[in-house]
């Protein structure tokens, strides 16, 4: 988003507090934000929180003298690259699917030949209330994208349809719209991510320590990318990226049935999953009773599915991952050559590395002998960094 132009427009709702939050979300992205608050948004928020968070003074006036003299609003609406409306109230959709012009927001709306996107918020009797739909239906019809409601608990003690998303949602919306053509556009990618459960009773498995956030990380900025990805992922506790199809899995079989079946089409495979090497050879039907001092479990290979993938004639372009203790070039050297791969990531999960943790950091070895080392540095910069060395090798292969 960087460069871009954003006006976000801030209409009276309690909700107006989120909006601060998505003022950060958008200028970290790159974008410019511009805000434009309504008489209504003052009751609930100051325009000098917005200040702070925009770096720019914040329009509330239609008959604002400094800025009209040189016909503002009409400068707005040119400068605008996407016209944001979050909160977007009931009054507010009233307002503008009549094409209203009593104040400052409503004006650009109708000046603008920007896209439109509102993000509603308010009580879920009124966002289901006849006229507020038919109004939405209206502005759809028109070209007016909406994002949202969600459903949920509500300030006035109800529950329903009708509050605003959350910040981090709507950006991740938004991005794409302004985002030009990414170098992984038209590419299907997929991904395998977090650990896999290997059941020995009905209550107890095996797995390992793996988060999957390194792999949701890469799924995020494959769909940045422009890509069309599909997430295959064992058991985690995070919420699948904006714009990416999530498969959900336990075991290393699983996860390898899904993998076969969604590699049709598949342009670009990155193993990112902490895969079980092994499993209980039998699962005890019942609970194992702790009667012994101790247990054997026998345990039997699992499917290496990165191994099965990168052997296939049809395949795609393969990227694997090595997380070591140790010695940690020479053993994913290895894995790249002795598995057939295009590229591996390599890093280090001794003790507090990596694991559940929000930074890495990578060594990136590909067929040929390139070597690229990523330091340290959040998740997502690295999984940003990663695909783009991809999206290099996959240019170059062209």
């Amino acid at each position: 988003m960087r460069g871009k132009h954003v006006i976000l427009g801030v209409t009276g709702g309690i909700a107006a507090y989120k909006s601060a939050e998505l003022v950060r979300r958008l200028t970290e992205r790159g974008a410019e934000v511009q805000v434009v608050m309504t008489a209504a948004a003052r009751e609930f928020i100051t325009a000098t929180t917005f200040q702070a968070l925009s770096g720019r003074t914040v329009r509330e006036s239609l008959w604002d003298p400094a800025a009209e003299g040189a016909m503002g609003h009409i400068e707005l609406a040119r400068w605008a690259d996407l016209v944001l409306v979050a909160p977007a109230s009931a009054d507010f959709l009233a307002r503008l699917t009549h094409g209203r012009a009593d104040d400052l927001l409503a004006t650009l709306c109708l000046a603008t030949a920007a896209p439109i996107v509102l993000a509603p918020a308010m009580n879920q009797q009124m966002w289901q209330n006849a006229a507020t739909q038919a109004n939405v239906a209206m502005l759809k019809s028109r070209g007016v994208r909406l994002l949202g409601p969600a459903s949920g608990d509500q300030a006035c003690g109800e529950v329903g349809p009708g509050r605003m998303l959350e910040a981090v949602e709507i950006a991740d919306l938004v991005e794409p719209m302004l985002a030009v053509p990414g170098p992984l556009t038209g590419k299907r990618v997929l991904i395998t991510a977090g650990p896999t459960r290997e059941c020995i009773d009905p209550v107890r498995f095996i797995s390992n320590r793996s988060s999957g956030k390194m792999g949701y990380a890469v799924a995020q900025a494959m769909r940045a990318a422009g890509a069309e990805v599909v997430l295959v992922s064992g058991p985690v506790s995070l919420c699948a990226p904006t714009g990416v199809q999530r498969i959900s899995v336990e075991s290393a079989a699983q996860m390898f049935e899904v993998v076969q079946q969604q590699l049709p089409g598949t342009d670009v495979f990155v193993a990112t999953a902490a895969v079980a090497d092994y499993r209980p050879l039998e699962i005890a039907p019942v609970k194992i009773k702790k009667r012994n001092e101790q247990l054997t479990v026998e345990m039997t290979r699992t499917t290496d599915i990165l191994a099965s993938v990168a052997a296939r004639t049809d395949r795609p372009f393969v990227v694997g991952f090595a997380a070591e203790t140790n010695n940690v070039e020479q053993h994913a050297l290895e894995k790249l050559l002795r598995k057939n791969l295009d590229m591996i990531a390599a890093n280090e999960v001794s003790t507090c590395k990596a694991f559940d943790c929000e930074d890495n950091a990578l060594l990136v070895l590909s067929r040929g002998g390139a070597r690229v080392e990523l330091p340290q540095a959040p998740k997502r910069e690295l999984a940003t960094a990663l695909v783009a060395l991809i999206a290099d090798r996959l240019k170059s292969k062209v």
